[in-house]
């Protein structure tokens, strides 16, 4: 019998990789569209069967999809710091390209269902932790903004044309091989001798390894519906991000630096963000990776790519 087919948008990105091989792994044939240089010899290692360089649109879409039982769509902007900078080209990335993998499913691949990975700055400055599915959405960053509207057309094609789809709201993840934001910036301050971060140290973040992470989004297949739910993606543990720079800090110099902080917000940022994982955990799924684990693991992988 032959294996359903999966297409994974956003293939080449750090989460779009390992959600390709998660799917792969559970026998899943599965094709990847989107930007970036890529060998045959890498993406075939992400259990890849095919892999097209291109931008995710109506039209390429209709040449390279064919008739996928579930799209994973991790095609879109994913930093906050770009969305400020480029606005517009956040909204192309992130609320364009959902509307094009929406339409294609609506007029070419009725029984497709879409998988979509969102992110907790839906939320914004929450009202209060753990943050549950609920909770008033009130983004405070265009990346955010741009997130929300891509959920709010996936839960309108869900409700008007009976499209499959479920949403999975992403903490901070994290893992090996991931080159921006905290972790990765970081390190690369710690090398340079350089200790001085934005902000208090006292934010408080969810942290979520990517393997727990495409493991939810492999399980959210089997609960998409025309109801599209909605479920948080974290570990359900806030720790600040003082004490996640002390433990990196200590795996990578054996804490002969001690990070500072300058107290300068950053625009966009919250204070806080903890996921209320019930929902998820209704699903059967559940957390495996600690964060001090995969922190440390992360600091071992960071030395042995960047040689320290």
């Amino acid at each position: 019998m032959e294996s359903a087919s999966i297409l994974v948008t956003g293939a080449n990105g750090f989460l779009g990789r390992h959600v390709s091989r998660c799917y792969a792994r559970k026998g899943y044939s599965v094709l990847g569209i989107g930007h970036g240089e890529w060998t045959r010899e890498e993406w075939e290692s992400w259990g890849l069967s095919a892999w097209h360089r291109a931008d995710v649109t109506l039209q390429t879409l209709q040449q390279h999809a064919g008739t996928p039982s579930v799209i994973v769509h991790c095609a879109g902007s994913g930093s906050v710091a770009y969305s400020i900078e480029n606005p517009l080209g956040d909204f192309e990335r992130t609320v364009v390209t959902t509307a094009h993998v929406l339409e294609y499913v609506r007029q070419y691949a009725h029984t497709c269902s879409i998988i979509y990975p969102s992110s907790a700055s839906v939320y914004g400055a929450a009202e209060s932790v753990p943050i549950r599915e609920d909770c008033r959405a009130v983004p405070i960053s265009q990346y955010g903004v741009h997130k929300l509207m891509a959920e709010q057309m996936i839960t309108a094609y869900a409700r008007q044309f009976g499209t499959s789809a479920s949403i999975v709201r992403l903490f901070s993840v994290y893992g090996c091989g991931l080159r921006k934001q905290l972790l990765w910036d970081a390190c690369c301050k710690f090398a340079n001798h350089d200790s001085v971060f934005m902000g208090t140290g006292d934010e408080v973040r969810d942290w979520l390894h990517v393997e727990d992470a495409s493991g939810l989004l492999l399980l959210s297949a089997e609960h998409a519906s025309p109801e599209c739910p909605i479920v948080n993606g974290g570990s359900g543990e806030g720790v600040t991000v003082r004490e996640v720079l002390n433990h990196l800090g200590r795996r990578l110099f054996q804490g002969k630096l001690t990070p500072i902080f300058s107290g300068a917000q950053r625009t966009g940022d919250p204070s806080r963000y903890v996921a209320d994982i019930n929902g998820s955990r209704a699903w059967g799924w559940q957390p495996t990776c600690h964060w001090k684990v995969g922190v440390a693991e992360y600091a071992s992988w960071w030395k042995s790519v960047c040689a320290l």
